[in-house]
């Protein structure tokens, strides 16, 4: 059985859907006025293993992934641009595709944009209002009273008087508690009218945690299986979307939003939360000018998804090199990623997997698999790397395409420029000028490029 641990029980559970053989999954994406951080690549990959995973598993998975596409920062950004904010999103929803995709992130069944979902928003919004959850404060905003919800803080786990208001919540004069947060926000007079919309409570547009309430609910149902996302949206907006939903609904009716919540967890750099305020900030973008894709994210999924990842260029490093022990191990073999889960090794990534996702005891199986490949050379130990590889997104390329994949070495050594000096070491071995031949051998090997001399001639990697 898949045990996940749920947030909200604080401990691991054993995994039952609400639908028998039916998985409904919501994970909160990205803020789109930038391009993504490793951040951001750690939730999309996480929650892409977890969809494999169920799915594998012999699950059908609806996976909605939202885009925030109305936000403070948006609305400041286009201006500081001079665009519109539909410029701005659209362009900055392409490059998040662009990095999922070179991530091996596969698509969600739904990515619903915040804009798209407004009438839904201001629906729950009446519904609190007449549940008696919503008021108007004195600026004219619709606020969520959070006294009022009897399960505020079931979530985080703090009573209400531990909690403070959140990094994304306004204090405002007029609300009745400084943890109050928005629903709908009044117009700006010098806000552009593409970020305004009609309601019953004057123009304005919906604060930020109302969005996923409403995208969630119209696409999954009021009552789901999983809610996913990052460990920093646990407080406020996680807390937020359960008093929402659950007020909308009617919670002393015993209505429940989600029954299970994950959240992956940190990216640190050097043990300090990576921040733009930190001066340790990494684009998905500017990694990927340096390390090829499957490396970072074979570096992502070898960290359990709610420890802290710790990012430096040795942890890619050591990432890369042991991703190339698996293409190694695999070089030379022509065979289908079809798993065999009667096998053991199968077996032992099975319990891994299912007990809450563990990918690093998962991973510790493929070594084991690829150091026995490496001895037995038996097709059968290939087929069960390649296709447990595939289950977490890994190891479907061609080996030797990926051993010398790359940025050029040190020393600026192009693909070509290594083959033209491969040859040349040939040519010297034909003429016994063996000095020769070890001398751009050991050239390279300077270079960071290994040889490797077989029956069927000499192979090359980076190293």
């Amino acid at each position: 059985m898949l045990k996940i641990y749920n947030t909200l029980a604080r401990a691991p559970q054993e995994f039952t859907p609400i639908e028998p053989g039916k998985v409904r999954l919501y994970v909160c994406g990205m803020t789109v006025y930038d391009y993504c951080h490793l951040g951001h690549g750690r939730v999309m990959v996480v929650f892409d293993m977890v969809v494999r995973w169920l799915r594998a598993s012999g699950l059908t998975v609806t996976y909605v992934r939202n885009i925030t596409d109305i936000d403070d920062k948006i609305i400041k950004r286009a201006a500081e641009n001079g665009e519109t904010v539909r410029a701005l999103t659209d362009r900055f929803i392409g490059f998040m595709r662009e990095d999922a995709a070179a991530l091996g992130v596969q698509p969600p069944d739904h990515e619903p944009r915040a804009t798209e979902y407004v009438p839904q928003m201001l629906d729950i919004i009446g519904a609190l209002e007449k549940n008696g959850y919503a008021y108007v404060a004195e600026n004219h905003d619709v606020c969520y009273s959070v006294r009022k919800f009897p399960g505020y803080g079931k979530l985080s786990g703090k009573s209400l008087e531990d909690l403070r208001a959140g990094e994304r919540v306004d204090v405002m004069a007029g609300k009745q508690d400084p943890l109050d947060f928005v629903l709908w926000k009044h117009a700006k007079a010098e806000e552009s009218a593409e970020v305004k919309w009609e309601s019953a409570w004057g123009t304005g547009r919906p604060g930020w945690h109302i969005e996923c309430s409403a995208m969630s609910s119209q696409l999954l149902g009021p009552h789901f299986d999983i809610h996913g996302g990052g460990q920093d949206l646990q407080f406020p907006h996680h807390e937020n979307e359960i008093a929402q939903s659950e007020g909308a609904m009617g919670c002393n009716e015993g209505n429940t939003f989600v029954n299970y919540w994950m959240h992956n967890g940190f990216v640190r750099v050097d043990d300090e939360k990576m921040s733009k305020s930190l001066g340790n900030f990494f684009t998905i973008r500017d990694i990927l000018k340096k390390y090829d894709p499957e490396v970072v994210r074979f570096f992502i999924l070898r960290a359990h998804y709610r420890s802290p990842l710790n990012y430096s260029d040795a942890h890619l490093d050591d990432a890369r090199a042991g991703l190339a022990r698996f293409y190694t191990a695999l070089k030379g073999f022509d065979v289908t990623s079809a798993v065999d889960w009667s096998e053991s090794h199968a077996q032992r990534f099975k319990a891994a997997m299912d007990d809450d996702f563990a990918t690093p005891e998962a991973v510790a199986v493929l070594f084991d698999i690829a150091n026995e490949l490496n001895r037995t050379k038996d097709p059968k130990l290939a087929a069960q790397l390649r296709g447990l590889g595939e289950v977490l997104g890994l190891l479907q390329r061609d080996p030797v395409t990926f051993l010398q994949a790359g940025p050029a070495s040190a020393d600026g050594l192009s693909t070509e420029d290594i083959d033209a000096k491969v040859g040349a070491r040939n040519t010297a071995k034909k003429a016994k000028n063996f000095a020769e031949a070890d001398r751009i051998r050991d050239e390279l090997k300077a270079a960071g490029i290994v040889l490797e001399d077989g029956p069927a001639g000499t192979t090359w990697r980076r190293g």
